[in-house]
């Protein structure tokens, strides 16, 4: 009997309040990075209204006008318009920002301290972080996620290039995809919602959506008659962005990582530098996931390490190919270990982390991305000859 059902993901938009504070956030950590990239940087963005709060700690020797990274932010992003109450030139902007406890930087620094069990670099805190990988798409992503952020990404590119003049920068779009003994088949339905100018008819919206965004993203034989699509379902998406709601950094960690399909330890991304293994070892994750993947190992691998703070080795290291394995797992788990350092340290070293790469990753998810390190799969050879 084959097994079916369906399952959807989420995206949103660079103007949606929440990803407008990670890009915000993520703009600080570049802007420290591209100066002192021994930053320590934790930047946490509140946005509503014509208001934005940028709160953390930041340790760095940069010299950083603040409110110069805020706004071309914001300008970036495409809040320029002159009826915009959040606009790029005129939010109000609170700046909160302090340094780094030094109690987090003893345990984080490589260096001796009282009750320190190591010298060495430790992880910036406690926590669990998971990676994912599969073979449904080229990108080693699960399907309805990666439809989900090309939706997003080419209804963006259209709004910046004027192809329309109704389009505004806030956005969400969701695909359902339906899966067949374990293998995406079809698009059920789509959900477009994009904030548009007040004097355009829904039925343009609509059919604009369907023809130039839908039907260009989303190959045909995914796509049936049955196929639904609901576009702006209120009827009216006029007010959005920071204006109609609050947005704060870290509130989309599932449109960032999996789109609910493989697990999230919890911990946020933007506004972080390297030493906080939230981020920078869920990065690692995902490279181990995607090239135990890329090899043949596994159809489909999920990895989990875990951290304590201010201590250099994960406390766990847990590698899951869901029943794809093509050898036991025991080897994959060792191979993976042999071939793979965890330790903060070492993860910054070998993804070469202290750059200021992150604003890229903000928008339409951290992974699924080519160009980003993590994303290369440049340990196959090794991984084989470990697994043997």
């Amino acid at each position: 009997m084959s097994k079916s059902f369906v399952f959807s993901s989420e995206s949103v938009g660079e103007g949606h309040p929440d990803k407008v504070a990670d890009l915000i956030s993520d703009s600080v950590l570049d802007a420290c990075l591209a100066q002192d990239p021994t930053s320590r940087v934790a930047c946490e963005t509140l946005v509503k209204s014509n208001q934005v709060v940028i709160a953390g700690e930041i340790t760095t020797t940069a010299k950083i006008n603040y409110e110069l990274v805020v706004r071309e932010a914001v300008r970036d992003i495409g809040y320029v318009n002159d009826d915009d109450v959040f606009h790029c030139d005129k939010v109000f902007i609170h700046n909160l920002i302090t340094r780094q406890s030094p109690d987090i930087a003893q345990g984080v620094d490589a260096r001796g301290a009282d009750g320190k069990a190591t010298a060495e670099q430790g992880a910036g805190d406690q926590g669990l972080m998971f990676g994912y990988a599969c073979n449904e798409t080229p990108e080693m992503m699960p399907t309805a996620i990666m439809y989900a952020h090309r939706l997003g990404r080419e209804l963006t590119k259209l709004r910046k290039a004027g192809v329309v003049g109704w389009l505004r920068p806030d956005a969400k779009s969701q695909v359902s995809i339906r899966y067949v003994n374990d293998r995406p088949v079809k698009v059920e339905n789509v959900v477009i919602s994009t904030q548009h100018t007040p004097n355009v008819k829904h039925a343009d919206i609509r059919e604009f959506l369907i023809e130039y965004v839908i039907r260009k993203v989303i190959p045909a034989e995914m796509m049936d008659l049955t196929t639904q699509f609901l576009i702006n379902p209120t009827g009216r998406f006029v007010v959005g962005g920071p204006e109609g709601d609050s947005g704060l950094t870290g509130r989309k960690i599932i449109v960032d990582t999996y789109g609910g399909w493989g697990r999230h330890g919890g911990g946020a991304f933007s506004g972080k530098d390297p030493s906080k293994v939230d981020r920078s070892a869920a990065y690692m994750c995902r490279w181990v996931a995607k090239n135990v993947v890329a090899s043949g190992l596994a159809d489909i691998c999920e990895l989990q390490v875990a951290y304590a703070i201010g201590y250099p080795e994960p406390v766990s290291i847990w590698v899951d190919a869901m029943g794809t394995a093509k050898i036991p797992e025991e080897r994959i788990n060792r191979a993976v270990q042999k071939v793979f350092s965890f330790k903060p340290a070492n993860i910054i070293k070998a993804l070469d982390l202290l750059r200021p790469i992150y604003r890229s990753t903000t928008n339409y998810g951290h992974f699924g991305k080519a160009d980003l390190p993590w994303e290369q799969t440049n340990k196959v050879k090794q991984l084989l000859a470990a697994a043997k």
